[in-house]
């Protein structure tokens, strides 16, 4: 028998409230800050992801899901969107619309990660871009509706953690400090660290494995090697999140794992017991659109993952959601009234209610399948019924039942129920 793929997941009815609900707090938390929702394809060319995220991060030497089409073209499943928003942003010309460009998007990303709880091969994101803008209010701006937003999902006891790592000027002295740092400890960095001492030092301060020994604990910090103008965006910021009582931790270890950071790097982290990791991040990435073929354009944006999200709130328990209570049903006994119900679901439904046929069985089998779809209400219609031009109207929740004129149904219906 075939299941779905290892890392993939149905999303069964049962568990759609949830989605919905998380969609639907992010769709009316951007609205509220003036982001609009973009879109762009599943798969792009593959330089795209290479050319941003960094050919030495791991999810380019080890998660990307790239192929050759059959015209032969490199292409690459999407790992992660930013890099995505920023060709369309360019693609179609945004420069020329009042900056910053606001954007939101919730859509399913692709890695090939060792599948845990709360984090799949195939999995969703929400975030948010803000293009064209350097001001730090614009950092504040971003962090504020990435809190609000994981916070209108449900989730509470947020903590901020904030970092900077400067411009890439700052990054390369940094970088070169790191270097010198954690050359003595070289042999107790482990082949993973060793790797990514030689390939991109900044990676080190990802590492769980090196994590509470005391050289690592002791790495230079990066706001110590910003520049004036990075430094006075970083000081600006902390000075409009303090105005705003945007409470936050400074952490110096904090890089994030994508190439195209400068300056600002966030993350988000939920208290709650037995989560994973963060429940959203971001930063800014002020040379990503040069990295692209586009003129200098700063920007900053946030993501967050819909499944860990969902996980987190289900382990805290605030939010139950249950599902919906399901269509109305119209049971029927006989061929004749079987036809007439059959134009009462049409009516029901041209009037906004949801409504289906009973299958065609014995009419207690078709009550006993009204209940186990969760109708609220089911209309009887039988023979005699019929001749008198009349339905019954069973409440199911009530067990109680009227009799109804059937032309005035479905309007009696559609009040009751709504769209």
């Amino acid at each position: 028998m075939y299941q779905a793929p290892r890392g993939t997941a149905d999303i069964l009815p049962e568990q759609q409230p949830y989605w919905n609900h998380v969609c639907s707090a992010v769709r009316r938390i951007a609205h509220r800050y003036g982001y609009e929702r973009i879109d762009t394809p599943v798969f792009e060319d593959s330089g795209v992801f290479l050319r941003t995220v960094g050919e030495d991060t791991d999810i380019v030497q080890k998660e990307t899901y790239s192929f050759k089409d059959r015209g032969g073209d490199e292409l690459t499943l999407r790992p992660e969107k930013t890099a995505a928003v920023c060709r369309a942003y360019l693609e179609h010309g945004m420069r020329n619309l009042p900056q910053p460009v606001r954007l939101y998007y919730v859509a399913p990303m692709f890695r090939y990660d060792r599948p845990q709880a709360g984090r799949y091969r195939q999995f969703h994101q929400y975030g948010a871009e803000a293009i064209g803008d350097a001001d730090p209010a614009v950092d504040a701006e971003m962090i504020q509706l990435a809190l609000d937003m994981i916070r209108s999902i449900g989730l509470r006891r947020l903590t901020l953690v904030l970092n900077n790592i400067g411009d890439p000027a700052d990054r390369a002295r940094y970088v070169a400090a790191l270097k010198e740092h954690f050359r003595p400890h070289f042999a107790e960095l482990g082949h993973d660290g060793q790797r990514r001492f030689e390939r991109n030092a900044l990676r080190l301060l990802d590492s769980k494995e090196l994590a509470g020994k005391p050289f690592f604990e002791a790495a230079p910090k990066s706001t110590d090697f910003l520049g004036l103008e990075a430094k006075a965006h970083w000081d600006r910021l902390l000075g409009y999140l303090d105005n705003l009582g945007i409470a936050y931790r400074l952490d110096h270890r904090l890089v994030r794992g994508l190439d195209y950071y400068t300056r600002t790097v966030f993350e988000i982290f939920p208290e709650v017991e037995g989560a994973q990791s963060a429940a959203g991040g971001g930063g800014r990435y002020d040379g990503l659109m040069e990295q692209l073929g586009g003129k200098p354009t700063p920007a900053i944006g946030f993501a967050a993952g819909i499944e860990r999200a969902i996980l987190n709130l289900q382990r805290e328990g605030v939010v139950q959601l249950a599902r919906p209570a399901g269509p109305i049903v119209v049971a029927y006994n006989g061929a004749a009234p079987k036809a007439r119900a059959m134009l009462l679901v049409s009516a029901v439904r041209s009037k906004g209610g949801r409504a289906v046929l009973a299958p065609e069985r014995s009419l207690k089998s078709q009550m006993r399948y009204a209940d186990s779809v969760r109708a609220p209400k089911v209309l009887i219609l039988g023979p005699q019924e019929l001749e008198r031009g009349i339905v019954t109207m069973r409440d199911m929740a009530a067990a109680a039942q009227v009799e109804v004129p059937i032309d005035e149904a479905p309007d009696r219906l559609a009040a009751l129920e709504g769209p």
